[in-house]
C-alpha cells in the first residue's frame, strides 16, 4: 500500500509539471532560455505525458493552460488516436470539440492545417472539424478573413460548402457579384477603395497598402471594423487610446508598463483607478475573502522577460499587487526592488527575494503570495532558506499559507523555478488565474497524490463541458 502511495505521489508531481509547463510555456525565448531550448523541453513533457498519463493529459484541456498548450494537446490527441480506448476518445471528443470554441479562431485553422499536413484524416477528426465549422457564427466572415485556413479544412474534411462560398474559395473569377456582404466587399475592394472600409481590418490593411490609403485616415475610417485588440496593437500610429474600461487585467498591466514613467505619473489616478476595476472584475464574488495576504512582487531586471514576452513576468506581478488586493480583507506588498508605487514598477536589479520574504512573514499574514521567476541571487538561495526554516520550526501549524506563482517556464528543469522543495508551486500566465492557481497549487505539497489530483481535474472537467452544453461557446 505504501508503495502504490508513493507511485501516487510521484505520478501526481509529474501531472502538476505538465500543467505549470503548459500554463507558462509556449516555446518562445525567455530571459534565461532560448527558443529552442523551450521548444524542445516542452516537446518532450509532452510527450512523456500523452504516453504515460493520457486521460490526465486530455482532462489538461479543462484547465487554465495557455492557447499554444491546448492546441497542441488537441494535435497530439488527434495524431494519437490508435492509442486511446473507445472510453478515452468519447471524452477527449467532447474535450476537444468545447477547447477548440474558445481557442482564437485563427489558431484552430492553423491546427487544423497542421493535421492535413502530418495526413491525421480519420473520420473522428473529419467530425470534429465538421462540427466546429458549423458552430461558426459567419462562413462567409470566415472565408474573408481565414481563407486559406479555410478552404484548407474544407478539402482536408471533404466538407461541403454553399455554391456561392464555394466558387469565392476555389473558383474566384466565376462570379461577378456576390450576395454575401463581406465576399462582395472584397471582390469590390480590388479596384474600390471605399469596399476596404467593410472588411474586417486585417483584411482591409492589405487593400489600404495596394491602393496607397495614408495610414492615419486608413485607421479612422476603419476604426469601428477593429477589435479591442486591434485598436490596442495600433494606438501609437492612431495616435489613440484604448479603452481602459473593458481590458483585461494583465493586458490592462501590460498597457501600462509600456507607457513612460512621466506618462504613468500623469495619469496615475486614471491608470490605478481602471487597474482597480479589472481587478475587482476578476476577483469576482472572492473580493474582500481572503483575509490578510502579504505578497513578495518581483520586479527585478529579469522580471523584462525577452524581446517576444517583453515585461510579460512583470506585468503579471503588477497584475497580481492589484487582483491581491481586491481579494484581501486587509493586504501589504514587497516588491524585490523596494519601491512602493506599483504603476511605477519597472525591471531593475537584482532578486533580493529571502530579504523581502522576511518582511512580508513579519506581517504575521493568514496566506503569502510570492510572484517571482525564481531566480534569488542576492544573495543565493536565501529565500528557500528563510521558508524551510519557517515552515519546519517556526510555523510547522501552518498557520500561514504560503505559495509561489511563477510566470517563466524553466527550460532546463522541464519545470517553473521553485524557491523551497515544502513550498507549493504553480505556474501563472494571466494574472486573472491567481485564484485558480492557488487552489491547484495545493497538490504540490507533497500531501496529496494522484486520486486528489484526478477527482480535482474531473470538477474541471465537468464545469468545462457543462458550461459548453449550456451554450457557452
Amino acid at each position: 500500500m505504501a508503495e502504490e502511495s508513493y507511485a501516487d505521489l510521484i505520478a501526481a508531481e509529474d501531472v502538476l509539471l505538465f500543467v505549470n509547463a503548459a500554463v507558462t510555456a509556449t516555446g518562445q525565448r525567455e530571459f534565461h532560455s532560448d527558443a529552442y531550448r523551450q521548444q524542445l523541453s516542452l516537446s518532450f513533457l509532452h510527450e512523456y505525458v500523452r504516453v504515460n498519463y493520457r486521460s490526465v493529459y486530455a482532462a489538461a484541456l479543462a484547465l487554465d493552460i495557455n492557447d499554444h498548450n491546448a492546441a497542441r494537446i488537441v494535435e497530439q490527441l488527434l495524431r494519437t488516436a490508435g492509442d486511446a480506448t473507445a472510453e478515452q476518445k468519447r471524452v477527449e471528443g467532447r474535450l476537444i470539440a468545447a477547447r477548440l470554441a474558445v481557442l482564437p479562431p485563427q489558431r484552430v485553422y492553423r491546427l487544423f492545417r497542421a493535421l492535413g499536413g502530418a495526413r491525421v484524416n480519420n473520420r473522428r477528426t473529419r467530425a470534429i472539424q465538421r462540427d466546429w465549422l458549423a458552430s461558426r457564427p459567419d462562413p462567409g466572415h470566415d472565408a474573408v478573413k481565414y481563407r486559406s485556413g479555410l478552404k484548407s479544412v474544407v478539402r482536408q474534411a471533404h466538407l461541403p460548402v454553399g455554391d456561392e462560398l464555394g466558387d469565392f474559395l476555389f473558383r474566384p473569377g466565376k462570379r461577378v457579384r456576390y450576395e454575401h456582404a463581406f465576399l462582395d466587399a472584397y471582390r469590390r475592394a480590388h479596384y474600390e477603395q471605399g469596399a476596404i472600409y467593410e472588411l474586417p481590418f486585417t483584411v482591409a490593411e492589405g487593400f489600404a497598402s495596394r491602393h496607397r490609403v495614408p495610414r492615419e485616415l486608413f485607421l479612422e475610417r476603419i476604426a469601428p471594423r477593429m477589435t479591442r485588440l486591434e485598436r490596442l496593437r495600433t494606438r501609437r500610429s492612431a495616435d489613440t487610446e484604448p479603452d481602459l474600461a473593458v481590458m483585461p487585467l494583465t493586458r490592462l498591466a501590460l498597457y501600462v508598463l509600456s507607457l513612460p514613467l512621466a506618462r504613468r505619473m500623469d495619469r496615475r489616478a486614471e491608470l490605478r483607478d481602471a487597474l482597480r476595476a479589472a481587478a475587482r472584475r476578476a476577483a469576482g464574488p472572492y473580493a474582500g475573502t481572503w483575509g490578510r495576504v502579504s505578497a513578495v512582487l518581483d520586479d527585478s531586471y529579469s522580471s523584462y522577460g525577452s524581446g517576444v514576452k517583453r515585461r510579460r513576468p512583470l506585468a503579471v506581478a503588477l497584475g497580481a499587487h492589484c487582483l491581491l488586493e481586491a481579494l484581501a480583507g486587509s493586504y501589504t506588498a514587497h516588491w524585490t526592488s523596494g519601491g512602493r508605487d506599483p504603476l511605477l514598477v519597472r525591471p531593475r536589479g537584482a532578486s533580493p527575494l529571502g530579504a523581502r520574504v522576511l518582511d512580508a512573514l513579519e506581517d504575521s499574514p493568514e496566506r503569502l503570495v510570492i510572484v517571482s521567476d525564481g531566480w534569488d541571487n542576492a544573495p543565493p538561495g536565501l529565500a528557500g532558506e528563510v521558508l524551510r526554516v519557517w515552515r519546519t520550526r517556526l510555523d510547522p501549524g501552518r498557520g500561514t499559507g504560503v505559495v509561489h506563482l511563477n510566470p517563466v517556464y524553466d527550460a532546463d528543469g522541464f519545470d517553473v523555478r521553485r524557491l523551497a522543495p515544502g513550498v507549493p508551486t504553480a505556474g501563472i500566465r494571466d494574472a486573472e488565474d491567481l485564484p485558480a492557481l492557488v487552489e491547484i497549487a495545493q497538490f504540490a505539497e507533497g500531501r496529496t497524490g494522484l486520486p486528489e489530483l484526478q477527482a480535482y481535474l474531473d470538477r474541471r472537467t465537468g464545469l468545462l463541458l457543462d458550461r459548453r452544453g449550456k451554450g457557452t461557446r
